[in-house]
């Protein structure tokens, strides 16, 4: 049975959802040897719409592998990822070739432009969530840097914004769940 980390797991909308680094760990524990991507098409307004498609292969230590593509275009992804469609195009491909690697079978919340990184995971056979004593709640300072980036990003209603889409409040996150958000909505993190 493969464990996944606490951390590594979020509830939205009262379902829980294991996020791309519970997949690469999962996919570690099977055997994981490699991830290969390949960038098919580079985004451009007038040839294609500004799609970014990114082909990844997964390979595991037995020698299977498993392919994902990944497409991202200003049209699914938040605005904040438009300036980098190329590489959010590539971590959705290498999340759906780690879905199909660890038997995920792709129930995934498709509401969010980080969608392809998180996976329902009551549908993954045989995983189970690590143990109370490995999550740290979240920190002050990182709670407090969540709130006033949010409100930095959406305005005055930016926590509640926020809130809503992690699914419960900050100060419910863990440390390593803030840790998370903190990366993905900095300036030097955005994708």
């Amino acid at each position: 049975m493969i464990e996944v980390a606490e951390e590594h797991v979020i509830t939205r909308q009262g379902k829980q959802y294991i996020l791309y680094p519970g997949l690469l760990d999962a996919a570690h524990g099977l055997g994981l040897s490699g991830i290969d991507t390949d960038l098919i098409q580079i985004p451009d307004k007038e040839m294609n719409g500004g799609v970014a498609i990114v082909k990844a292969t997964v390979h595991m230590e037995d020698g299977t592998h498993f392919d994902g593509i990944g497409d991202a275009s200003p049209e699914n992804v938040g605005r904040n990822i438009v300036p980098h469609l190329i590489r959010m195009s590539e971590t959705r491909a290498k999340a759906r070739a780690l879905r199909d690697a660890v038997n995920a079978n792709g129930a995934v919340d498709d509401t969010e432009s980080h969608a392809e990184e998180e996976v329902d995971i009551d549908d993954m056979p045989g995983v189970q969530r690590g143990g109370a004593g490995q999550v740290k709640p979240i920190r002050k300072h990182q709670a407090d840097l969540l709130r006033a980036l949010a409100v930095e990003l959406r305005g005055e209603n930016g926590v509640e914004r926020l809130e809503s889409r992690l699914g419960k409040k900050i100060e419910d996150l863990t440390s390593a769940e803030a840790d998370f958000w903190l990366a993905r909505l900095a300036p030097e993190g955005r994708e």
